[in-house]
């Protein structure tokens, strides 16, 4: 029987290039799974900051003296943190008993892969508080 050094040593030399050939099998669905992670991960960021403008937005406008104007600053600035383009804020109000806020961040302009996939469609955050004013 040889010596266990000369065994290992020729299973080696039959398994050159076997590496390479497993790495060429496995890296495009690795990658393609590690970018898909990403962009999903950025697409919930932009949702979650999304709802949150809006909260703070009509949390803003609530208060007695609040206008509609001072509430879209609010709101853009928070979208302009995580860099959302092209993003539609309406506010409804403030009426004397609610205000509402809508923020619709466009996907086609916010994702890196998504667009192609996702071209009319659209992340879309509501929040209706009712206001502090006093009614009449």
């Amino acid at each position: 029987m040889p010596p266990l050094a000369t065994r290992n040593s020729k299973l080696a030399t039959r398994r050159t290039g076997a590496t390479a050939v497993e790495f060429a099998i496995v890296a495009p669905i690795f990658f393609t799974l590690v970018i898909a992670s990403l962009e999903f991960g950025r697409l919930n960021i932009i949702r979650h900051t999304a709802d949150q403008a809006a909260y703070e937005a009509a949390r803003f406008a609530m208060v007695p003296g609040a206008t509609a104007a001072e509430a879209k600053s609010k709101a853009e600035s928070m979208l302009k943190i995580v860099g959302a383009r092209d993003s539609k804020i309406t506010i409804v109000g403030p009426t004397d008993d609610k205000v509402t806020v809508t923020v619709d961040v466009p996907l086609n302009k916010n994702g890196w892969i998504a667009p192609k996939f996702t071209k009319n469609k659209s992340i879309h955050a509501t929040s209706t508080l009712k206001t502090e004013r006093p009614i009449d």
